[in-house]
């Protein structure tokens, strides 16, 4: 497993009026814009299991999110109140 940054910046993928601890996943980009730039991802419940990719593969997954390639994942899911 590669050297987690200590000095990262985590920033939470919740929604706006989200309340309480999670979990939620949260996100922080490693330093420069090169496309194997570090990714880093963990839930917040569990903080010290980090899963890393790079930059130019998380573009990629978040332009097939907006896309909806991955709608079917979630077909039948009902959102949470």
């Amino acid at each position: 497993m590669p050297d987690i940054p200590s000095d990262l910046t985590w920033e939470r993928a919740a929604p706006p009026e989200a309340t309480g601890p999670g979990p939620w996943i949260e996100i922080a980009f490693g330093e420069g814009d090169d496309p194997e730039t570090p990714v880093y991802i963990r839930e917040t419940s569990d903080p010290g299991n980090v899963v890393t990719t790079n930059r130019r593969k998380w573009d990629a997954f978040v332009l097939g999110v907006q896309a909806g390639e991955f709608d079917h994942f979630v077909e039948g899911v009902e959102p949470a109140p």
